[in-house]
């Protein structure tokens, strides 16, 4: 499995770490179950005995294993799984998420600044207001969401804007909607989007990239959301 740690900037250790993380979560090891010896897992990993060891000593820091001198180390507790964020497919039951989960908002920048949009996605409005922001649950940060809107728009409720989510509020104005799109992308965090959500470099994220447009084709918001992917759960009814 060493190469498949090579293509990856991750510290071994903490790719290491991952993989005995996940296979506690699955099951394959049970509470109480001891983990195959430090000679197993280099052997099976091609991995450095302190790489090994580093590993154990992270998971051990989180309280999933315990190793016990002369004895091994055995599992103690499973991965806590967040609440996730199911991905939702119209603006109304986006909305009603965010109204009965709200958010903790952290405002790391706030300027003028325009979307970058495609030809086909609407006319871009004369100014637009721009907040990037870090949105948490239980003091747990699971996305970073950069917010273009219509200057106009924003205008008619800044209060609001600063303080809540924006689907909900645009709902509520009522601001004209007359298309809207949602795109997701599995991709993985670089340094900036890792130290706001304090994960490693590299975790998988979903990028999420909402637009709505008004009746004359103007583009009235733009989010660029990144997501956790511990935090983001896909359903979808498929048709028999």
């Amino acid at each position: 499995m060493k190469p498949l740690f090579e293509r990856s900037r991750l510290p071994r250790y903490a790719q290491l770490a991952d993989v005995l993380r996940s296979r506690i979560d699955r099951g394959v090891w049970s509470q109480g179950s001891r983990l195959p010896s430090i000679e197993q897992l280099i052997e099976e990993f091609d991995l450095a005995r302190v790489t090994v060891r580093q590993a154990i000593e992270l998971l051990a820091r989180e309280g999933l294993v315990s190793p016990q001198q002369g004895r091994g180390t055995f599992v103690t507790a499973r991965p806590a799984r967040p609440r996730a964020i199911k991905m939702q497919t119209t603006l109304r039951e986006l909305a009603e998420v965010y109204r009965h989960d709200k958010p903790k908002l952290t405002l790391i920048e706030e300027s003028e600044a325009a979307p970058r949009l495609a030809p086909d996605e609407g006319v871009p409005a004369p100014r637009y207001h721009f907040a990037r922001r870090v949105h948490s649950r239980d003091d747990v940060p699971y996305c970073v969401i950069s917010i273009y809107l219509d200057d106009r728009v924003f205008r008619r409720a800044p209060r609001r804007f600063r303080r809540e989510t924006v689907i909900p509020v645009l709902l509520d104005l009522p601001v004209p909607i007359a298309r809207a799109h949602q795109s997701v992308t599995i991709a993985t965090a670089d340094t900036d989007v890792a130290g706001h959500l304090g994960v490693p470099v590299n975790s998988p994220v979903a990028l999420v990239r909402r637009i709505c447009v008004g009746p004359d084709d103007t583009v009235l918001y733009v989010g660029e959301v990144t997501y956790r992917g511990d935090f983001v759960r896909f359903e979808m009814d498929l048709q028999p």
